[in-house]
Protein backbone atom coordinates (compact mmCIF):
# COMPACT_ATOMS: atom_id res chain seq x y z
CA UNK A 1 0.00 0.00 0.00
CA UNK A 2 1.42 3.18 -1.19
CA UNK A 3 -0.24 6.68 0.77
CA UNK A 4 0.61 10.52 -0.24
CA UNK A 5 1.13 12.48 2.46
CA UNK A 6 0.02 15.98 1.81
CA UNK A 7 0.83 19.30 3.77
CA UNK A 8 -0.84 22.29 2.02
CA UNK A 9 -0.60 25.91 3.31
CA UNK A 10 -1.62 29.48 1.68
CA UNK A 11 1.66 29.63 -0.69
CA UNK A 12 3.06 25.77 -0.74
CA UNK A 13 2.88 21.92 -0.78
CA UNK A 14 4.63 19.66 1.37
CA UNK A 15 4.59 15.79 0.10
CA UNK A 16 5.85 12.20 1.35
CA UNK A 17 5.01 9.08 -0.24
CA UNK A 18 5.08 6.40 2.02
CA UNK A 19 5.33 2.80 1.24
CA UNK A 20 3.33 0.99 4.24
CA UNK A 21 4.35 -2.22 4.06
CA UNK A 22 8.10 -1.32 4.54
CA UNK A 23 6.87 2.31 6.81
CA UNK A 24 9.40 3.64 4.95
CA UNK A 25 9.09 7.23 2.88
CA UNK A 26 9.92 6.27 -0.86
CA UNK A 27 9.77 10.19 -2.53
CA UNK A 28 9.23 13.80 -0.55
CA UNK A 29 9.72 17.29 -1.47
CA UNK A 30 7.96 20.76 -1.76
CA UNK A 31 6.45 23.00 -4.19
CA UNK A 32 6.85 26.38 -2.62
CA UNK A 33 5.81 30.33 -3.54
CA UNK A 34 3.02 28.92 -5.18
CA UNK A 35 1.40 31.58 -7.38
CA UNK A 36 4.39 33.97 -7.35
CA UNK A 37 6.54 34.75 -9.78
CA UNK A 38 9.63 32.83 -8.73
CA UNK A 39 8.27 28.96 -7.61
CA UNK A 40 10.53 26.12 -6.54
CA UNK A 41 9.54 22.66 -6.76
CA UNK A 42 12.28 20.20 -4.85
CA UNK A 43 11.81 16.60 -5.17
CA UNK A 44 13.64 13.95 -3.12
CA UNK A 45 14.10 10.24 -3.51
CA UNK A 46 15.51 7.12 -2.25
CA UNK A 47 16.65 5.32 -5.33
CA UNK A 48 17.49 1.55 -5.50
CA UNK A 49 21.12 1.91 -4.44
CA UNK A 50 20.18 3.79 -1.27
CA UNK A 51 21.64 6.99 -1.67
CA UNK A 52 18.86 9.75 -2.00
CA UNK A 53 18.33 11.89 -5.07
CA UNK A 54 17.16 15.46 -5.17
CA UNK A 55 16.05 17.53 -8.01
CA UNK A 56 15.30 21.17 -7.67
CA UNK A 57 13.03 23.20 -10.24
CA UNK A 58 12.52 26.94 -10.25
CA UNK A 59 10.11 28.39 -11.93
CA UNK A 60 6.51 30.12 -11.70
CA UNK A 61 3.64 27.49 -10.30
CA UNK A 62 0.63 28.94 -11.12
CA UNK A 63 -1.73 27.08 -8.35
CA UNK A 64 -1.89 24.54 -5.89
CA UNK A 65 -3.60 22.51 -8.84
CA UNK A 66 -0.32 23.08 -11.19
CA UNK A 67 1.68 22.30 -7.97
CA UNK A 68 -0.46 19.09 -7.14
CA UNK A 69 0.04 18.04 -10.91
CA UNK A 70 3.49 18.08 -11.14
CA UNK A 71 4.04 16.60 -7.77
CA UNK A 72 2.29 13.33 -9.26
CA UNK A 73 3.55 13.70 -12.50
CA UNK A 74 7.25 13.90 -10.11
CA UNK A 75 6.37 10.26 -8.49
CA UNK A 76 5.61 8.54 -11.51
CA UNK A 77 9.17 10.33 -13.55
CA UNK A 78 10.92 7.91 -15.50
CA UNK A 79 14.32 8.77 -13.62
CA UNK A 80 13.27 9.91 -10.38
CA UNK A 81 10.15 8.25 -10.25
CA UNK A 82 9.25 5.78 -7.67
CA UNK A 83 5.57 4.65 -9.05
CA UNK A 84 4.72 3.54 -12.60
CA UNK A 85 1.43 5.78 -12.25
CA UNK A 86 -0.80 8.00 -10.07
CA UNK A 87 -3.74 4.53 -9.79
CA UNK A 88 -0.92 2.57 -7.18
CA UNK A 89 -1.63 5.18 -4.60
CA UNK A 90 -4.16 3.53 -2.53
CA UNK A 91 -4.87 6.86 -0.49
CA UNK A 92 -4.10 10.67 -0.06
CA UNK A 93 -3.34 11.55 3.57
CA UNK A 94 -4.12 15.31 4.28
CA UNK A 95 -2.73 17.35 7.52
CA UNK A 96 -5.54 19.69 8.46
CA UNK A 97 -5.19 21.97 11.60
CA UNK A 98 -7.96 22.29 13.31
CA UNK A 99 -10.73 20.03 13.89
CA UNK A 100 -12.88 21.94 15.94
CA UNK A 101 -14.93 19.31 18.39
CA UNK A 102 -16.67 17.80 15.42
CA UNK A 103 -13.69 15.77 14.32
CA UNK A 104 -11.99 13.84 17.37
CA UNK A 105 -10.23 10.69 14.80
CA UNK A 106 -8.92 10.79 10.84
CA UNK A 107 -12.39 10.90 9.06
CA UNK A 108 -12.51 9.86 5.31
CA UNK A 109 -13.39 13.00 3.30
CA UNK A 110 -16.61 13.64 1.40
CA UNK A 111 -18.53 16.57 0.92
CA UNK A 112 -20.14 16.63 4.92
CA UNK A 113 -16.29 16.46 6.11
CA UNK A 114 -15.95 19.33 3.96
CA UNK A 115 -18.25 21.58 5.16
CA UNK A 116 -17.45 21.00 8.83
CA UNK A 117 -14.19 21.81 8.09
CA UNK A 118 -14.96 24.93 5.92
CA UNK A 119 -17.27 25.40 9.72
CA UNK A 120 -14.12 25.55 11.56
CA UNK A 121 -11.94 28.21 9.41
CA UNK A 122 -12.70 30.95 11.96
CA UNK A 123 -10.71 28.99 14.65
CA UNK A 124 -7.67 28.66 12.25
CA UNK A 125 -8.48 31.37 9.37
CA UNK A 126 -4.55 30.90 8.64
CA UNK A 127 -4.65 26.91 8.15
CA UNK A 128 -7.72 25.32 7.31
CA UNK A 129 -8.69 27.28 4.15
CA UNK A 130 -5.24 26.68 2.03
CA UNK A 131 -5.60 22.91 4.03
CA UNK A 132 -9.12 22.75 2.11
CA UNK A 133 -7.40 23.94 -1.12
CA UNK A 134 -5.11 21.18 -1.17
CA UNK A 135 -8.24 18.64 0.08
CA UNK A 136 -10.22 19.86 -3.18
CA UNK A 137 -7.47 19.51 -5.91
CA UNK A 138 -6.56 16.23 -4.45
CA UNK A 139 -9.73 15.20 -5.11
CA UNK A 140 -9.67 16.62 -8.84
CA UNK A 141 -5.83 14.72 -9.75
CA UNK A 142 -7.06 12.08 -7.78
CA UNK A 143 -10.17 10.78 -9.01
CA UNK A 144 -11.45 7.92 -6.93
CA UNK A 145 -9.14 7.24 -4.87
CA UNK A 146 -10.13 7.50 -0.75
CA UNK A 147 -8.76 11.06 0.98
CA UNK A 148 -8.47 10.84 4.68
CA UNK A 149 -8.30 14.18 6.57
CA UNK A 150 -5.74 13.69 9.66
CA UNK A 151 -6.63 16.59 12.47
CA UNK A 152 -3.95 18.21 14.71
CA UNK A 153 -6.21 18.96 17.35
CA UNK A 154 -7.57 15.82 17.25
CA UNK A 155 -5.01 13.67 19.82
CA UNK A 156 -6.16 16.30 22.73
CA UNK A 157 -9.48 15.63 23.28
CA UNK A 158 -8.97 13.27 25.70
CA UNK A 159 -8.16 16.19 28.01
CA UNK A 160 -11.07 16.43 30.80
CA UNK A 161 -13.66 19.84 30.82
CA UNK A 162 -11.85 21.38 33.53
CA UNK A 163 -8.51 21.52 31.45
CA UNK A 164 -9.65 23.00 28.18
CA UNK A 165 -12.63 25.17 28.71
CA UNK A 166 -11.63 28.97 29.83
CA UNK A 167 -12.45 30.69 32.29
CA UNK A 168 -14.97 33.14 29.98
CA UNK A 169 -18.70 33.60 29.90
CA UNK A 170 -20.02 29.72 29.32
CA UNK A 171 -22.18 31.00 26.51
CA UNK A 172 -18.65 31.62 24.23
CA UNK A 173 -17.68 27.91 24.54
CA UNK A 174 -21.48 26.59 23.69
CA UNK A 175 -22.27 28.96 20.76
CA UNK A 176 -19.27 29.64 19.27
CA UNK A 177 -16.26 26.97 20.85
CA UNK A 178 -14.33 29.09 22.50
CA UNK A 179 -12.11 26.44 24.49
CA UNK A 180 -8.43 24.89 24.44
CA UNK A 181 -7.90 22.76 21.37
CA UNK A 182 -4.46 21.89 20.94
CA UNK A 183 -1.75 21.19 18.40
CA UNK A 184 0.80 19.29 16.97
CA UNK A 185 -1.52 16.19 18.06
CA UNK A 186 0.20 14.04 15.62
CA UNK A 187 3.88 15.05 16.56
CA UNK A 188 2.82 14.22 20.17
CA UNK A 189 1.17 11.21 19.46
CA UNK A 190 3.81 9.69 17.19
CA UNK A 191 6.84 10.43 19.92
CA UNK A 192 4.72 8.84 22.93
CA UNK A 193 4.26 5.73 21.17
CA UNK A 194 8.08 5.91 19.88
CA UNK A 195 9.08 6.67 23.57
CA UNK A 196 7.00 3.42 24.64
CA UNK A 197 8.30 1.01 22.20
CA UNK A 198 11.96 1.90 23.37
CA UNK A 199 11.08 1.77 27.34
CA UNK A 200 9.96 -1.40 26.46
CA UNK A 201 6.46 -0.66 28.17
CA UNK A 202 2.48 -0.17 26.99
CA UNK A 203 2.14 3.27 26.70
CA UNK A 204 -1.36 3.06 28.66
CA UNK A 205 1.39 2.38 31.30
CA UNK A 206 2.98 5.36 31.09
CA UNK A 207 2.94 8.98 32.15
CA UNK A 208 4.97 10.91 29.44
CA UNK A 209 5.62 15.41 28.85
CA UNK A 210 6.23 15.61 25.28
CA UNK A 211 7.79 18.55 23.97
CA UNK A 212 7.70 19.89 20.57
CA UNK A 213 10.26 22.50 19.53
CA UNK A 214 10.42 23.74 16.10
CA UNK A 215 9.82 27.20 15.07
CA UNK A 216 6.03 26.70 16.70
CA UNK A 217 6.20 25.19 19.70
CA UNK A 218 4.28 23.23 22.52
CA UNK A 219 4.31 20.44 25.22
CA UNK A 220 1.54 18.14 26.46
CA UNK A 221 0.94 16.37 29.54
CA UNK A 222 0.21 12.68 28.60
CA UNK A 223 -1.25 10.21 31.11
CA UNK A 224 -1.50 7.15 29.89
CA UNK A 225 -1.17 7.15 26.81
CA UNK A 226 -3.75 9.86 26.93
CA UNK A 227 -3.76 13.53 26.27
CA UNK A 228 -4.65 15.53 29.78
CA UNK A 229 -3.42 18.59 28.80
CA UNK A 230 -1.70 20.75 26.21
CA UNK A 231 0.04 24.49 26.21
CA UNK A 232 -1.51 25.61 22.38
CA UNK A 233 -5.02 27.11 23.36
CA UNK A 234 -8.15 27.63 20.97
CA UNK A 235 -5.19 28.84 18.24
CA UNK A 236 -1.64 28.30 18.40
CA UNK A 237 -0.65 31.34 19.66
CA UNK A 238 -1.17 30.14 23.25
CA UNK A 239 1.88 28.40 25.40
CA UNK A 240 5.52 28.57 24.97
CA UNK A 241 7.47 30.78 23.31
CA UNK A 242 7.97 30.22 19.63
CA UNK A 243 9.82 31.69 16.39
CA UNK A 244 7.36 34.45 15.52
CA UNK A 245 4.71 33.85 18.07
CA UNK A 246 4.92 35.21 22.02
CA UNK A 247 3.01 32.43 23.70
CA UNK A 248 1.65 32.65 27.08
CA UNK A 249 0.81 36.31 28.16
CA UNK A 250 -0.88 39.21 30.04
CA UNK A 251 -4.29 38.76 28.08
CA UNK A 252 -4.88 42.84 29.24
CA UNK A 253 -1.70 43.67 26.75
CA UNK A 254 -3.57 44.18 23.75
CA UNK A 255 -5.92 46.27 25.46
CA UNK A 256 -3.17 48.40 26.28
CA UNK A 257 -1.32 48.47 22.55
CA UNK A 258 -5.14 49.02 21.24
CA UNK A 259 -5.19 52.26 23.52
CA UNK A 260 -2.10 53.75 23.89
CA UNK A 261 -0.19 52.96 20.77
CA UNK A 262 -3.13 52.72 18.39
CA UNK A 263 -2.56 49.86 17.31
CA UNK A 264 -5.52 47.89 15.25
CA UNK A 265 -6.74 44.70 16.27
CA UNK A 266 -5.14 43.32 12.59
CA UNK A 267 -1.64 44.75 13.63
CA UNK A 268 -2.03 43.41 17.27
CA UNK A 269 -2.31 39.88 15.05
CA UNK A 270 0.40 40.42 13.29
CA UNK A 271 2.87 41.52 16.47
CA UNK A 272 1.88 38.67 18.37
CA UNK A 273 2.16 36.01 15.97
CA UNK A 274 4.59 37.05 13.32
CA UNK A 275 6.93 39.53 15.33
CA UNK A 276 7.29 38.23 18.90
CA UNK A 277 8.83 35.67 20.13
CA UNK A 278 12.36 34.72 19.77
CA UNK A 279 11.75 37.22 16.60
CA UNK A 280 10.99 39.97 18.77
CA UNK A 281 13.71 39.50 21.27
CA UNK A 282 16.68 39.49 18.99
CA UNK A 283 16.14 39.94 15.56
CA UNK A 284 15.49 36.52 14.59
CA UNK A 285 13.02 33.37 14.86
CA UNK A 286 16.13 30.89 13.59
CA UNK A 287 17.43 29.09 16.56
CA UNK A 288 20.36 28.22 14.82
CA UNK A 289 21.17 32.14 14.24
CA UNK A 290 19.78 32.99 18.04
CA UNK A 291 22.60 30.07 19.52
CA UNK A 292 25.66 31.31 17.29
CA UNK A 293 24.87 34.75 18.20
CA UNK A 294 25.09 33.38 21.90
CA UNK A 295 28.66 31.53 21.29
CA UNK A 296 29.87 35.23 20.17
CA UNK A 297 28.37 36.48 23.33
CA UNK A 298 25.58 38.49 21.84
CA UNK A 299 23.31 39.62 25.12
CA UNK A 300 19.88 40.26 23.25
CA UNK A 301 20.30 35.87 21.93
CA UNK A 302 21.15 35.17 25.17
CA UNK A 303 17.61 36.98 26.56
CA UNK A 304 15.71 35.27 23.70
CA UNK A 305 17.49 31.87 24.38
CA UNK A 306 17.03 32.42 28.72
CA UNK A 307 13.25 33.63 28.26
CA UNK A 308 12.89 30.46 25.60
CA UNK A 309 13.73 27.75 27.70
CA UNK A 310 12.20 29.69 31.14
CA UNK A 311 8.99 29.22 29.60
CA UNK A 312 9.97 24.90 28.96
CA UNK A 313 10.81 24.74 32.45
CA UNK A 314 7.87 26.35 33.77
CA UNK A 315 5.65 24.05 31.69
CA UNK A 316 7.83 20.42 33.22
CA UNK A 317 6.55 21.50 36.55
CA UNK A 318 3.40 22.40 36.04
CA UNK A 319 2.89 19.17 34.32
CA UNK A 320 4.27 17.66 36.65
CA UNK A 321 1.80 18.61 38.93
CA UNK A 322 -1.05 17.52 36.61
CA UNK A 323 0.66 13.97 36.41
CA UNK A 324 1.77 13.64 40.01
CA UNK A 325 4.60 11.47 38.65
CA UNK A 326 6.14 10.96 35.05
CA UNK A 327 8.21 8.35 33.56
CA UNK A 328 9.51 10.53 30.93
CA UNK A 329 10.58 13.88 29.22
CA UNK A 330 10.21 13.27 25.52
CA UNK A 331 11.49 16.47 23.05
CA UNK A 332 11.59 16.25 19.60
CA UNK A 333 11.44 18.68 16.52
CA UNK A 334 14.07 20.47 15.04
CA UNK A 335 14.84 22.19 17.76
CA UNK A 336 13.85 19.87 20.47
CA UNK A 337 15.69 17.28 18.28
CA UNK A 338 19.16 19.33 17.35
CA UNK A 339 19.92 22.27 20.08
CA UNK A 340 21.48 20.17 22.79
CA UNK A 341 21.86 23.43 24.73
CA UNK A 342 17.89 24.03 24.40
CA UNK A 343 17.53 20.73 26.63
CA UNK A 344 20.36 21.46 29.07
CA UNK A 345 18.63 24.41 29.97
CA UNK A 346 15.28 23.32 30.30
CA UNK A 347 15.68 20.42 32.41
CA UNK A 348 18.58 22.55 34.25
CA UNK A 349 17.84 22.55 38.36
CA UNK A 350 14.68 19.80 37.89
CA UNK A 351 17.09 17.28 39.83
CA UNK A 352 14.09 18.03 42.94
CA UNK A 353 11.60 16.70 40.48
CA UNK A 354 13.73 13.26 39.39
CA UNK A 355 15.17 14.46 36.21
CA UNK A 356 18.89 14.73 35.54
CA UNK A 357 20.68 15.15 32.27
CA UNK A 358 24.05 13.78 31.08
CA UNK A 359 25.98 16.34 29.59
CA UNK A 360 27.77 13.93 27.16
CA UNK A 361 25.01 11.86 26.44
CA UNK A 362 23.16 15.15 25.57
CA UNK A 363 25.88 16.55 23.07
CA UNK A 364 26.20 12.91 20.95
CA UNK A 365 25.18 13.69 17.52
CA UNK A 366 22.49 10.96 15.98
CA UNK A 367 19.05 10.66 13.84
CA UNK A 368 18.40 7.37 16.07
CA UNK A 369 15.80 7.42 19.39
CA UNK A 370 18.16 7.90 22.27
CA UNK A 371 18.65 8.50 26.17
CA UNK A 372 19.60 12.13 27.38
CA UNK A 373 18.84 11.39 31.30
CA UNK A 374 21.69 10.74 33.49
CA UNK A 375 22.92 7.79 35.19
CA UNK A 376 21.04 8.58 38.70
CA UNK A 377 17.21 10.42 37.05
CA UNK A 378 14.71 8.79 37.92
CA UNK A 379 13.02 10.19 35.44
CA UNK A 380 14.08 9.25 31.59
CA UNK A 381 14.64 12.03 29.22
CA UNK A 382 14.59 10.73 25.41
CA UNK A 383 14.82 12.08 22.27
CA UNK A 384 12.72 11.42 19.58
CA UNK A 385 12.75 12.31 16.11
CA UNK A 386 9.65 13.92 14.57
CA UNK A 387 7.73 12.23 11.93
CA UNK A 388 4.57 13.19 11.73
CA UNK A 389 3.99 12.42 8.06
CA UNK A 390 4.86 8.90 8.77
CA UNK A 391 2.09 8.87 11.54
CA UNK A 392 -0.52 10.66 9.59
CA UNK A 393 0.03 8.16 6.84
CA UNK A 394 -0.51 5.15 10.07
CA UNK A 395 -3.34 6.86 10.40
CA UNK A 396 -4.39 6.72 6.91
CA UNK A 397 -3.76 3.36 6.63
CA UNK A 398 -6.09 2.24 9.86
CA UNK A 399 -9.24 3.96 8.05
CA UNK A 400 -8.28 2.47 4.44
CA UNK A 401 -7.40 -1.14 5.23
CA UNK A 402 -11.28 -2.31 5.87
Amino acid sequence: MKILVINAGSSSIKYQLFDMERERALASGMAEKIGEETGRLTHKVIVNDGMPQKKVMDGAIEDHREGLNRISDLLADPVLGVIRDKSEISAVSHRVVHGGEAFQVPTIIDEAVIAEIKKNTPLAPLHNPPNLVGIEVARAIFPGTPQVAVFDTAFHHTMSRHAYIYALPYDLYQKYGVRRYGFHGTSHAYVSERAAEHLGKPLEALNLITIHLGNGASMAAIERGRCVDTSMGMTPLEGLVMGTRAGDLDPALPFFLARHLKMTLDQIDGLLNKQSGLKGICGTNDMREVLSRVEAGDERARLALDIYTYRIKKYIGAYFAVLGAVDAVVFTGGIGENASIVRELSCHDLTGLGISIEHKKNNTVTSDIREISAAGSNIKVLVVPANEELKIAQETKKMVSF
